[in-house]
């Protein structure tokens, strides 16, 4: 893995722990973060894969287009594209005020993050 990548596993293995950090708090947790750490985890792999295999990633934050290039660059991967837009969404929409977020929203957004972090990592 070069430099590069491992920084990119890095820094998505750390939203990881906060996801799982946050949601395992049992006074004030802040579902939000939960969401939006475990979005940037699988985004950030998702990148690394893609470095990996020599493609620059584009600049979005968008799960489907990044799984789309995931998926071509590894014919072998794919994923459910509804789990990975609801991910996607979920961590946009809970940042903002009108949206409430309860404990079982985040804990199926870890639940996605840590099956496709599965999934990714065997890729790397």
């Amino acid at each position: 893995m070069s430099g590069t990548v491992s920084e990119w596993v890095d820094r998505a293995e750390s939203d990881f722990r906060v996801a799982c950090r946050e949601s395992a708090v049992t006074a004030g947790p802040s579902y939000e973060a939960v969401c939006f750490h475990a979005q940037q985890c699988v985004e950030k792999l998702m990148k690394a894969a893609l470095i990996d295999r020599g493609i620059s990633p584009p600049r979005t934050h968008d799960l489907l287009a990044l799984a789309s290039l995931v998926t071509a660059a590894m014919q072998a991967w794919s994923w459910p594209s509804l789990e990975l837009s609801t991910l996607s969404a979920a961590a946009v929409g809970f940042r903002y005020p009108g949206d409430t977020v309860e404990k079982e929203d985040a804990d199926e957004m870890l639940d996605i993050c840590t099956r496709v972090r599965s999934s990714l990592l065997a890729l790397l």
